[in-house]
């Protein structure tokens, strides 16, 4: 089994946080975006994967650490990494295209600005799995409409009329993804663009035409991290998850004078809180500092220093330095505010 992970984009709405970190990279509850989503699909398929091919975008800002961090990523899980470039914002199905040496034999595609929590069986007698989620509001997603037989017979962007409220979330299983490679080369050659881009919906609708079976997947969370706000209450879901399973989320070594911290928290290595609260729903990163302040709703990546700060769904970058009476506030990293 092999997993191909388009992320070239930039993460532009969820700036300033994305302006020197690749979204992908950018930890929710005390871990990467993108090393959880894949962690999380390894462990639902329960079997070996093989490969793990990530495509990144410019050098320039997916450069050796971003390489370094994904090849250890794909190791951890016993696979080869192979990295690919998307120099052109294309779409999905060129995305896709740029990692085509590796598109052969069963394969999980997934796209890594999303988190999901699931415990599922793999259907292998289907061509493809589409994973998706019920929402409330299926005008605003792509959807997929079902036949008698429940199999996915057409994908549907943000319909005006009720098709079904099952939404796609960016994670598909081809039993032999060479098909979807062919099916996405005729798309490139023959210059089908829809939104004025190359997508993967062009080419499994060709699958569908072909008389490939496709049918659902079903996830019990989806979860977002596309904006500030929409990232900040993803770590709020996934600190609750993660305290449910019982996992570790304080670090032996903080450090703690006229300290509470009120569960669930994550909280990193080398962290002193002194004079403050910090919790509920808080993700603080290592090497942080918290004085005389008080933390709730909140994600604090590594290296920052918060002082005289009562936060409530804040996020704050890396390397920050801040002292203020702002509530609710979004900092990138490497800013001072005293």
């Amino acid at each position: 089994m092999k997993i191909i992970v388009p992320m070239a984009g930039r993460g532009s709405r969820l700036r300033p946080h994305t302006l020197t970190v690749p979204k992908p990279l950018i930890p929710v509850a005390g871990k990467p975006i993108v090393h959880r989503l894949v962690s999380d699909i390894a462990k639902v398929l329960g079997e070996p994967i093989d490969e793990i091919a990530f495509v990144l975008g410019d050098p320039a800002f997916f450069g050796d650490d971003v390489v370094e961090s994904l090849t250890a990523l794909a190791e951890g899980l016993g696979a080869k990494a192979s990295i690919y470039r998307q120099d052109q914002p294309l779409g999905t199905g060129h995305a896709i295209m740029c990692a085509k040496d590796s598109l052969s034999g069963p394969a999980v595609v997934a796209y890594a600005d999303t988190l999901i929590r699931a415990d599922f069986n793999l259907d292998k007698e289907a061509d493809s799995v589409i994973w998706v989620k019920q929402v409330d509001q299926p005008e605003a997603y792509g959807v997929v409409k079902l036949n008698e037989q429940k199999q996915i017979v057409e994908l549907v962007e943000k319909p005006a009329q009720f098709v079904s409220d099952l939404a796609v979330i960016g994670i598909y299983y081809f039993k032999d993804i060479g098909v979807l490679k062919n099916e996405l080369q005729h798309v490139l050659d023959n210059n089908i663009i829809n939104g004025g881009e190359y997508q993967i919906n062009d080419g499994i609708k060709r699958m569908m035409a072909d008389g490939r079976v496709f049918v659902t997947g079903q996830v019990e969370e989806w979860m977002d991290c596309g904006n500030k706000n929409v990232t900040v209450e993803t770590n709020t879901r996934m600190l609750g998850f993660l305290e449910k399973d019982g996992e570790k989320l304080v670090s032996d070594d903080v450090a703690q004078k006229n300290a509470t911290i009120i569960s669930p928290c994550y909280i990193g290595k080398g962290v002193t809180i002194k004079n403050a609260s910090v919790g509920p729903n808080v993700s603080i990163g290592d090497g942080c500092t918290i004085e005389d302040a008080a933390i709730k709703n909140s994600l604090v990546q590594n290296q920052t220093i918060i002082k005289n700060a009562n936060l409530d769904n804040a996020m704050i970058g890396n390397h920050v330095k801040y002292d203020g009476k702002y509530t609710t506030i979004s900092i990138g990293d490497y800013s001072t505010l005293e």
